[in-house]
């Protein structure tokens, strides 16, 4: 779905290929709040944002947990120097210990909440958090906090400024997700219509995700000899079986056009497979949407806004 954004300073855009869609471009650390305040319908944002900033028991509902990209995890990481803390109880031990020495272990982290579930639920009782809004790797260098809970999807940065994951320690895995108002959805048709469109398309790009549309033409007596031949190799039948349709050519000799939707990581092996069975003209396209008889996250939805 392309967005027309008339300029990079522009904060709102449109989506052409959906009637009635604006979107409103905005910090990943606002975008939770803007849906459960009712300003927007739908957001799209990090699953580790939405949990930490969501309010319990309001409005603001978990629609797609992956979309597919934004993959990190939230992890806690300690200073290399801490040779003998390799996992929660080892940190849990030393919280302890700093507390018998009259000061508390201290957290840089921008996820608060979700940082105190996990440290509790791990035993870690004495801590405190320090907020920090620029960048965390370089507060324990600096004297700032102890140690620093923060998203990585590589660890590279972890490892240049000197810190290490725990073995136990990751808190959330994160990746883009889509959220909506429950209230807003519920109460207007029009809007759970325009909702209903953008989570099916969404569904259906990621349904045909590594999947190629083949078509080739193969010489045979009849559909089901062709098919056959087909069949042989069950990773061509694609998602629920080739399509076969009759190619009449002026010469009368009785040639048939397939169509199937096979795995890109098969491609190149069931290209020389259809060649060995006797099929002219492949062509590969890439297939942009599955769509499924139902979209199983519109069903999911329908349920949260009780309306199944």
């Amino acid at each position: 779905m392309g967005i027309n954004r008339p300029s990079a300073r522009r904060y709102t855009a449109s989506v052409p290929a959906v009637q009635g869609l604006e979107v409103i471009f905005q910090r990943t650390a606002d975008i939770t709040s803007k849906v459960e305040d009712g300003n927007a319908d739908l957001g799209m944002v990090g699953r580790d944002r939405f949990q930490e900033s969501r309010v319990e028991g309001g409005d603001t509902i978990l629609i797609i947990p992956e979309l597919g990209f934004g993959g990190c995890d939230l992890v806690v990481a300690t200073p290399d120097a801490w040779m003998d803390v390799d996992s929660m109880a080892d940190l849990a031990d030393l919280a302890v210990e700093f507390r018998e020495s009259g000061r508390e272990l201290r957290v840089a982290t921008k996820y608060p909440r979700l940082v105190s579930r996990f440290f509790f639920g791990h035993g870690v009782n004495y801590f405190s958090i320090a907020p920090v809004t620029g960048t965390l790797e370089a507060s324990v260098a600096m004297g700032y906090a102890d140690l620093i809970v923060d998203v990585t999807a590589s660890g590279v940065t972890l490892r240049e400024n000197r810190l290490k994951r725990l073995g136990d320690g990751t808190v959330l895995a994160s990746e883009g997700a889509l959220i909506g108002n429950r209230k807003l959805l519920r109460e207007n048709p029009q809007r759970l219509e325009g909702a209903r469109e953008i989570i099916e398309r969404i569904e259906a790009h990621r349904n045909a995700g590594g999947y190629q549309r083949i078509s080739v033409n193969i010489e045979g007596e009849s559909e089901s000899a062709v098919a056959e031949k087909i069949l042989e190799r069950p990773e061509c039948a694609g998602l629920q079986g080739p399509t076969i349709a009759r190619v009449y050519t002026s010469d009368g000799r009785k040639w048939y056009s397939v169509t199937v939707f096979v795995q890109m990581i098969s491609l190149t092996s069931l290209v020389d497979f259809f060649r060995t069975i006797g099929g002219v003209s492949v062509t590969v396209s890439e297939a942009n949407y599955v769509f499924a008889q139902e979209s199983s996250s519109y069903a999911q939805l329908l349920s949260k806004l009780g309306l199944s």
